[in-house]
């Protein structure tokens, strides 16, 4: 609660120089990286006008893209470990008949290059579903019904089979960290629309955060105001949210006001400071934030129905789908990209199945499967699929062949690798790229993640070789220097 007889006055001792500012906002709001959306309307008209004339372009405004976009938003699900391509949605039932045989065949993962193998068969039997009739295994029982609205890809393959440089690729386009992630290019590309909200919200499993950490949803070379902001669904959903002791609103506010004027003043006699301009965004969005996060973060005005369609009324399930749903609920009120990690910290309490492949994906696919069956079936009761991009997939596959002498274990695989959309301008019900008769490497219509990542700029309304971010003397693209095209098979 404010203090009546605080009248928000900032000490002119301390109010000056901009290290002084900086100063006050580093006690109000250390540590908050909340700069994922539009700044508030007064910040705009405080720096609307400078005195060379040139005025100033706020980096977090709503933004055109080259065309009319088929959609508005992404939900990225990250299955962080490798799921099995074999064992979940790509189908080979040569598998099954040369399960335990050894047999030439290439590989490369964290073991190194391999010419021959022990082959591991499936441990979960396949169905055709839907009109599409595509196989899908009996570990998603419930995503089985969906496959008509879901858009697969079994010709995926990435440039490493390790999981930090592949988590780098599938989440920035190279191998090696200090790139703005996909995230962060929706989020320069597209601005927000939503000044309350950040427009890039990272969410991440129970278990912890994915290898290398927030370096996934890092802006890289850009200004922080891009980066991801993590989102907890259970406990404080945003870390430092809150006002520190002997802080009123009313003095942030004034602050902030400060801020603004100081910077706006800046600009008029100096060549412009961006950097300054998004940091004073983020504090503004995080006072916003302080009103309008709790609302959006709310769970406890969903029907009991909607709630049971995620999963919130069973154990095993409930965590992923509060994940999901605040996906929907973020998506809604105008969030540009959503990402999701199943999986966290190592070996089995990720997809990463080295070991024993059934307990693994028993235990993940049966945590994610009703939840995300669930997103699919509410984004498009609400209508929100048509604008909506949903991506599954994990940094890379798994072989397959036994990783070891003895057990049902599978090393890495980027090679070959299944992932599906859904939503967002893509045709529905279809399949396109194939691997192998053993599902080990691609072989028709290959798609690098550099053709997905030009995919899902595309829906957005970009021409994936047309966004650039000028950094280092280059024009610096998402999609590198080579280009890539989206995959035109898939687009509706």
């Amino acid at each position: 609660m404010d203090d009546p007889h605080d009248d928000g006055r900032i000490d002119p001792r301390h109010s000056h120089t901009r290290r002084a500012v900086l100063r006050h906002m580093g006690g109000a709001l250390a540590a908050v990286p909340l700069a994922g959306a539009a700044s508030a309307a007064a910040f705009i008209d405080g720096l609307a006008d400078r005195a060379d004339g040139r005025g100033f372009v706020n980096p977090l405004a709503p933004k055109q893209p080259h065309f009319t976009p088929r959609a508005k938003s992404v939900i990225f699900l990250f299955m962080y470990g490798g799921p099995s391509q074999v064992d979940t949605f790509d189908y080979k039932p040569k598998l099954y008949e040369l399960d335990g045989k050894t047999i030439q065949v290439k590989t490369r993962g964290r073991g190194g290059s391999k010419n021959e193998g022990r082959i591991v068969g499936p441990k979960w039997s396949f169905q055709q579903h839907g009109q599409c009739g595509h196989w899908v295994s009996e570990l998603f029982p419930h995503l089985a019904k969906r496959v008509d609205d879901m858009t697969f890809v079994h010709s995926m393959y990435a440039d490493s089979p390790i999981h930090g440089s592949a988590m780098f690729m599938m989440n920035s386009g190279h191998l090696f960290s200090g790139k703005p992630c996909l995230g962060s290019w929706v989020n320069y590309g597209l601005g927000s629309v939503n000044e309350n909200l950040p427009g890039f919200v990272v969410m991440l499993d129970e278990t912890g955060g994915p290898i290398s950490g927030a370096k996934n949803w890092s802006s890289g070379y850009m200004p922080a105001s891009y980066q991801g902001t993590v989102v907890k669904a259970t406990g404080t959903p945003i870390m430092d949210l809150g006002l520190p002791p002997g802080m009123t609103r009313r003095r942030l506010r004034r602050l902030i006001d400060q801020m603004q004027r100081w910077n706006a003043d800046h600009l008029a006699r100096h060549d412009g400071n961006t950097d300054l301009a998004a940091r004073i965004a983020s504090y503004e969005l995080a006072f916003k934030m302080m009103d309008h996060a709790p609302e959006a973060l709310d769970l406890e005005g969903e029907s009991e129905a909607t709630k049971a369609l995620y999963g919130l009324d069973e154990e095993r399930t409930a965590d992923f789908g509060r994940k999901c749903l605040l996906a929907r609920r973020l998506v809604e009120r105008g969030v540009r990209f959503v990402q999701i990690y199943s999986g966290g910290n190592h070996n089995d309490n990720n997809w990463d199945a080295h070991g024993d492949l059934k307990l693994n994906h028993d235990r993940h696919a049966g945590r994610t499967d009703k939840p995300i069956a669930g997103l699919l079936a509410d984004l498009k009761r609400t209508g929100l699929l048509e604008e909506t991009l949903v991506v599954w997939t994990g940094e890379f596959g798994r072989q397959p062949t036994a990783e070891y002498a003895k057990g049902t274990g599978r090393d890495h695989n980027s090679y070959g690798f299944t992932l599906w959309m859904a939503g967002g301008g893509l045709k529905p019900g279809i399949s396109v790229g194939e691997t192998d008769e053993l599902g080990s490497s691609a072989v028709v219509d290959r798609c690098h993640v550099k053709h997905l990542h030009a995919t899902i700029l595309h829906q957005l309304g970009f021409d994936p070789n047309r966004l650039t971010y000028r950094f280092g003397g280059l024009d610096q693209r998402l999609v590198g220097v080579e280009g890539a095209e989206p995959i035109r098979q898939i687009i509706a």
